[in-house]
């Protein structure tokens, strides 16, 4: 190589010359600084990003929540589609059954009935000759240990263990529980077990495995909003797989709002009449709300429905006069056109009302669990009404209407629990403690503000548990607040017991759920919204406290996202630039 000036007029230039050793040399120099640069966007992302090709590189046969404790071999069996079945060796029932059907499609034809089952080019050796092949497992042991259940419930059993080719049982594989709800989590695991590997040319492929596990915290929910947005039971039914397939066991249903009133009452059928969107297409009936409820079942979930009062309620005023509060203007001028507040805490008939109501909803939901909401209740109207302004100074309440308020909802539970005959429990919102109202022994305490608040949900954890109060966390997970970009790993890290308080108040903390208020969402975006960002949420209230790297969890969920795709959900990436072997192909 050699260079030199060359003048031309006023243009003074500088020539190399270079044989074609150096522009290779050179090229590779270039190359090699290209292959070394590395480029990460943003602090919060938990892996360096590659200068090209795909972001990071998914785990293969990982498990998603990660399970309490779990020891694998490289060894590894191969399941044949048509060879291959569970056999049920202990007790048995419609969920058992249901299950093994459902799992054998999961497993085998996912996403779709008629998919013909994975295949790879054969290998150029038998399989039988690979130094890992250990045999071809063609049935798995479902070992229930006591009669089922047939509802799940709040102290439902959901451990399990999963034994394949270990010492006590070489060459077998076996999911054992105590409970049905246990074995439904376990053929769950078993099922994400199950991978494909072109290295060996095998679709159905499960490495020798021992598993014990269990779940953290026993309320692991996620709340839809139906009031808002309608979603249609085909939506709902694949959300309640998505939970399943995530080990989540709440379904909160916030079934109604001030939008829309979509539930079909048998008392009261004019409230979803004139409530509803739409009353002959976007209502639930009572048909349709036991299908949910079936559905739920059959995958170890609880139905929990909400019909938040007395606020949140203006789509029942049409449909049941007199309920709510009319309002006033300050010069106590009855506004027009009609404008409502709250629910009426004076009349003695919405008591009434209200009493028969929630009794039937007791009847149509078996979870002794109601949610009552009670948050965001607007006084302003409540302040202006003559009835109620007679009301507050003849019990000299003053202007204290946190006290009316009390009112409420003691005439509510003490209703409810007539009907019900003191068998009705109660969530509600956490305003009601902030308001320092007195509720019912058992009551669970949900806790919704945090940073968009500018708001500790620490602090209110602390101060709930205080109480005494059974808790719930949604503060941290709402799903519904968007940005681009990786935005999971807040949701990974959020903790729901870094508060300060004693262990015996921190026992109190029940577990959490993820929310998806559908102000801007519908059955069109719901699933990619929530999914896979509800899976952080699911592994935060299933697995041990340790399990927090997120470098470590990025690799898996972006495998759990390819699983979910390939299962037929129309799931959002979850780490950026990537790829999966089986696409979603509308």
């Amino acid at each position: 190589m050699y260079a030199k000036i060359v003048a031309s007029g006023t243009k003074v230039a500088l020539v190399f010359r270079l044989s074609f050793v150096d522009i290779m040399k050179v090229l590779l120099l270039v190359f090699c600084c290209l292959a070394s640069m590395q480029w990460t966007p943003s602090e919060a992302v938990p892996f360096v990003i590659p200068w090209y090709g795909r972001w990071i590189l998914p785990t293969v046969g990982e498990v998603w929540p990660k399970p309490q404790q779990q020891t694998s071999s490289e060894t590894f069996f191969v399941l044949r589609p048509t060879m291959f079945q569970f056999q049920v060796v202990g007790e048995r029932c419609d969920i058992i059954d249901e299950a093994v059907r459902r799992y054998y499609q999961i497993i085998f034809y996912p996403g779709d009935a008629g998919r013909v089952p994975l295949s790879y080019p054969p290998p150029p050796t038998p399989i039988q000759e690979h130094p890992q092949f250990r045999a071809f497992l063609d049935s798995v042991e479902i070992d229930l240990k006591q009669p089922c259940e047939y509802l799940p419930s709040a102290n439902m059993i959901e451990s399990y263990n999963i034994k394949i080719d270990t010492a006590d049982n070489p060459l077998k594989a076996t999911i054992t529980s105590d409970s049905v709800w246990g074995i439904l989590r376990g053929m769950e695991t078993l099922s994400q077990l199950v991978y494909s590997s072109a290295a060996t040319g095998v679709a159905y492929q499960m490495n020798a495995t021992e598993i014990t596990d269990f779940p953290r915290f026993s309320y692991r929910g996620f709340m839809m909003d139906t009031a808002r947005h309608y979603m249609p039971l085909k939506t709902i039914k694949k959300m309640i797989d998505l939970m399943a397939q995530n080990k989540m066991n709440v379904l909160h249903w916030h079934m109604t709002d001030d939008a829309s009133f979509p539930f079909e009452s048998t008392l009261f059928p004019n409230i979803s009449r004139y409530g509803s969107f739409q009353p002959f297409s976007h209502i639930y009936t009572p048909s349709d709300v036991r299908a949910v409820i079936e559905y739920s079942r059959l995958r170890g979930i609880r139905v929990i429905p909400e019909f938040d009062t007395p606020d949140h309620t203006q789509s029942w005023g049409l449909g049941q006069p007199g309920l709510l509060t009319e309002c006033y203007d300050d010069n106590g001028v009855l506004k027009v056109p009609d404008e409502y507040g709250a629910i009426m805490p004076t009349r003695e008939e919405n008591y009434v009302f209200l009493q028969q109501f929630f009794g039937e909803i007791f009847n149509t939901f078996p979870d002794p669990y109601v949610h009552m909401g009670g948050d965001e209740v607007s006084y302003y109207c409540w302040k202006r009404h003559p009835e109620i302004k007679a009301f507050m100074a003849a019990n000299g309440w003053g202007e204290d209407y946190t006290k009316l308020e009390q009112y409420y909802f003691d005439r509510l539970t003490s209703v409810t629990q007539e009907i019900t005959q003191n068998q009705m429990r109660y969530i509600v919102w956490q305003e009601l403690l902030d308001l320092n109202i007195t509720l019912p022994t058992g009551t669970v305490v949900e806790v919704w503000k945090g940073d968009y608040e500018g708001l500790s949900f620490n602090e209110e954890l602390a101060r709930v548990t205080k109480y005494g109060y059974q808790t719930i966390l949604a503060s941290p997970w709402y799903l519904n607040y968007i940005s681009y970009g990786l935005d999971w790993e807040k949701y990974y890290l959020a903790e729901p017991l870094d508060f300060d308080g004693t262990d015996a108040e921190k026992n109190l903390v029940i577990g959490g759920e993820a929310t998806m208020w559908s102000e801007y969402v519908d059955s069109v975006s719901v699933i990619p919204r929530t999914w896979p960002r509800a899976c952080t949420v699911a592994e935060r209230l299933w697995s041990d406290r340790s399990v927090n790297d997120t470098a470590l969890a990025a690799l898996r969920l972006e495998e759990h996202r390819c699983r979910l795709l390939r299962r037929g959900f129309m799931v959002d990436p979850s780490n950026g630039v990537n790829f999966c072997e089986q696409e979603w192909d509308m």
